[in-house]
């Protein structure tokens, strides 16, 4: 689903995969970022725990992007 995404958004995207020991390590907790699995964008949990549907994700990077470019974010 996201190197889809990042083909369609011509955007770079960044996955970051550990182990499970790793994301409930007390180091992990002390980042502050979401329990895995989750997908953020920009610093904006889109979800955390559960799966999203792909269009939906979609449009939450087409209105970040589009924030982005009238300068918001």
């Amino acid at each position: 689903m996201l190197p889809g995404l990042g083909t369609k958004f011509k955007n770079i995207v960044e996955v970051i995969s550990k182990p499970r020991q790793e994301f409930q390590s007390p180091e992990y907790a002390d980042l502050a970022l979401p329990k895995a699995p989750a997908i953020m964008v920009g610093d904006e949990v889109v979800v955390a725990g559960q799966d999203i549907d792909e269009e939906e994700l979609g449009l939450v990077v087409k209105q970040k992007l589009q924030s982005a470019y009238k300068g918001e974010v």
